[in-house]
């Protein structure tokens, strides 16, 4: 990409609306620009990194079995009535009506969405275990959308649901995904810690979320410094995935929503006990036949009798992502992205005079060889002081 052609609207200054780093820098730097309160359009430096962070998301459901899909952002009420949710939900759900007056909503989450699809669709237990997955718009309207991409109104994000025979099996599926997203995480280079957290209007009985820490992060942690010292390393059995999980689960790490000061106190020696703030990218629920009881969904079992499928849920916030990884690693004012998400592998950034093109020339040369072999190149094709280039062109790149 030349610089010059480049659609990228910089601001000057910071707007007043922005009060954290990633929301002022991802609106100067021309990633996002606002539309409503709480609602933004991603612009093509935006965009392009929220598409990476995705594609790591999805090569890491791909690598444990899970199957992606599409659902819809518009979902029929009818299915949440018969759930128990439509009035429980409560008024972050957007409600509306077609044409027909067949009331309809934008979609906060696809719980029912998923249960309706499988139990149209699987009739035996030797269909299972089931782990599906898609990446979508979701929209919940906030009270008070703050923070640009962190909390707004419209979000992309990953949703995954899994299917079981038992809850002995349903804890495998969930091992699976707890592993799975400790490795997302990993390659974005960002240190999430699982947390015991409260499952909301999910609901279920087992709950983990992942949080980054960050100064600007809304959740208050109270953790184990020690759980920081777990080896992440490579796992393709459940046996060693659920050695994984124990070794975390021996820690205490919880969200402020869980804390208990006494059992804090007791659990964890003074000098290792963290209590800071932190950003949740990710959250897993397990809830049995919490939604496959009321909507109906079993399968046949070998001697014949039904039983109603055990049901997890896995969210991870992509378009979140963007404004924590920011929160999380910049620095002096400089979005400090990593490798593997960074817009841009090289920038080159020419000295050009008036009358000597020379310089520029072999930098196109450069900028043309990188391309061919499919290395993301920027080229600094304006007529600035070199100074501004580097100032400019390299806080597109880091």
């Amino acid at each position: 990409m030349y610089l010059s052609k480049l659609f990228i609207p910089l601001l000057k200054e910071n707007p007043s609306e922005a009060k954290i780093k990633s929301h002022q820098l991802m609106l100067r730097s021309g990633m996002i620009k606002q539309s409503s309160t709480g609602i933004y359009s991603w612009l093509p430096l935006g965009f392009k990194i929220m598409k990476k962070i995705e594609q790591i998301v999805r090569e890491e459901q791909n690598k444990i079995g899970a199957q992606e899909l599409l659902m819809p952002t518009i979902q029929s009420a009818d299915i949440w009535k018969e759930s128990g949710r439509y009035k429980d939900y409560g008024e972050e759900m957007l409600r509306i009506k077609d044409r027909q007056g067949k009331e309809m909503l934008y979609g906060p989450t696809n719980e029912e969405l998923i249960t309706e699809i499988f139990r149209a669709s699987v009739k035996s237990y030797k269909s299972l275990p089931q782990l599906l997955y898609h990446i979508q718009w979701k929209f919940r309207d906030e009270l008070r959308p703050r923070f640009g991409v962190m909390r707004c109104k419209e979000f992309f994000m990953k949703d995954a649901y899994s299917f079981d025979i038992s809850d002995e099996e349903a804890n495998k599926s969930y091992n699976k995904m707890f592993y799975a997203y400790l490795k997302t995480f990993k390659r974005l280079e960002l240190v999430a810690i699982p947390m015991s957290a409260e499952t909301g209007p999910i609901g279920g009985d087992l709950s983990h979320e992942f949080v980054i820490l960050a100064e600007t992060g809304e959740s208050k942690i109270f953790a184990d410094k020690r759980i920081f010292e777990i080896e992440l390393k490579e796992s393709n059995n459940n046996e060693s995935i659920k050695e994984l999980r124990k070794i975390y689960d021996q820690f205490y790490a919880v969200t402020d929503d869980k804390f208990k000061k006494d059992e804090f106190d007791k659990k964890v020696k003074k000098e290792n006990q963290l209590i800071t703030k932190g950003i949740e990218v990710g959250h897993i629920f397990y809830f049995g036949d919490k939604y496959s009881k009321p909507l109906k969904c079993s399968v046949d079992l070998q001697d014949g009798k039904k039983t109603n499928v055990k049901m997890g849920s896995y969210g991870i916030g992509v378009s979140r992502l963007v404004g924590a990884i920011i929160e999380a690693k910049f620095n002096n004012n400089v979005m400090k992205w990593p490798e593997s998400i960074s817009p841009y592998d090289v920038a080159i950034i020419p000295s050009i005079k008036k009358n000597d093109k020379l310089n520029f020339t072999k930098a196109e040369k450069i900028y043309n060889f990188l391309r061919n072999n499919n290395i993301d190149a920027l080229l600094d094709d304006t007529e600035e002081h070199l100074s501004a280039k580097f100032k400019k062109t390299s806080s597109r790149l880091r």
